[in-house]
């Protein structure tokens, strides 16, 4: 594993255009680190203490790590934060291999914390990342200290009829088409789509934080990669939804060992709030949080309730404050 340190170089190869720099929090770090097949951007606060431990953080579709900063921030003395951007989403380049399936993002978490020997770490998703971190957890116990899903794209038999523009990004050419409809959008009007979709309350945002919104957005619609990375893990979501057997979903799920907090938000339109007693009969360790006011990002929009929860559940399990102990080597998929 090659790791160097870039606060203002993105991590994309040189063979890409030249874009703004990625935004880092106060307290923050970013850095870059090259596995094999892809280079992944990782995000972190220094630790209160030398011998937390370890937590990794999991975005959602067209997230990024700067999704986590509320919470990495109030979990400061809790635990060592990591939040790594997905590849080809936030400052990551695209894998080597395309593949963005769930297995495929799943594949880079688990590569990433082998070479890094930092779990089993409390492990975190949301939306896309909660499907990644789900799979994660199932397939590599010995990675996983315990998991926080925070709306997780599980499958549905119905999916919400707000969710199915999303779903159908990953239809092929509709992500081209989207692009061609919505030229004259600007990227205003576009965070506050998204904002109105992912938030319950979008006047919970201040506005400094769509302000950034913005810059991050218009960062992004510069790369060349944008709209492939979106419509391919969409259509990776979707895949995953119709997949049986040992490797659907639900049957994974089932197969966590790791102690589970589950949120769910009553105002999110892309996860449905009914299926929260369904996840919470799935996962065999679970604590359920229901927030009637919240959406898609509730850690996010209620991060210092979501840290509760977290703290909430290490005094449940038991958990100790200190460093974890190295990785099982190997890698699942």
């Amino acid at each position: 594993m090659s790791s160097t340190e870039s606060p203002s170089v993105p991590a994309a190869t040189s063979a890409l255009p030249r874009v703004a720099p990625v935004r880092v929090g106060e307290g923050e770090r970013l850095r870059s680190v090259g596995l094999p097949g892809v280079t992944l951007s990782i995000r972190s606060r220094r630790p209160a203490h030398e011998d937390l431990p370890p937590a990794l953080y999991v975005h959602g579709l067209g997230g990024s790590s700067q999704n986590w900063s509320a919470l990495m921030a109030e979990l400061d003395g809790v635990v060592h934060s990591e939040a790594v951007d997905l590849p080809g989403f936030g400052d990551s380049p695209p894998p080597d291999d395309g593949d963005y399936s769930v297995t495929g993002h799943a594949r880079a978490v688990i590569r990433y914390l082998d070479a890094a020997g930092r779990g089993p770490v409390h492990l975190f998703g949301n939306s896309l990342g909660g499907a990644v971190t789900t799979r994660v957890a199932a397939v590599r116990p010995d990675l996983v200290r315990t998991l926080t899903l925070v709306s997780p794209a599980l499958p549905e038999l119905r999916i919400q009829r707000t969710a199915a523009p999303t779903a159908l990004l990953g239809v092929p050419g509709v992500a081209a088409l989207f692009t061609r409809l919505t030229k004259g959008w600007t990227a205003e009007q576009r965070v506050r789509g998204v904002l109105g979709l992912c938030y319950g309350d979008p006047g919970r945002v201040s506005p400094e934080a769509f302000q950034h919104a913005v810059e991050e957005l218009e960062r992004r619609l510069q790369l060349p990669y944008f709209w492939d990375a979106m419509a391919r893990s969409a259509r990776g979501i979707v895949n995953a939804y119709t997949l049986g057997g040992q490797h659907g979903l639900w049957r994974q799920a089932e197969r966590v060992l790791a102690p589970s907090l589950l949120i769910y938000g009553g105002r999110d339109q892309l996860v449905g709030f009914r299926m929260a007693p369904r996840a919470a009969r799935a996962f065999r360790d679970s604590r359920l949080l229901s927030l009637p006011d919240a959406g898609h990002v509730a850690m996010m929009e209620y991060p210092d309730v979501v840290a509760t929860a977290f703290r909430e559940l290490l005094a449940d399990t038991g958990e100790p404050a200190r460093s974890a102990g190295a990785a099982v080597p190997g890698e699942g998929s």
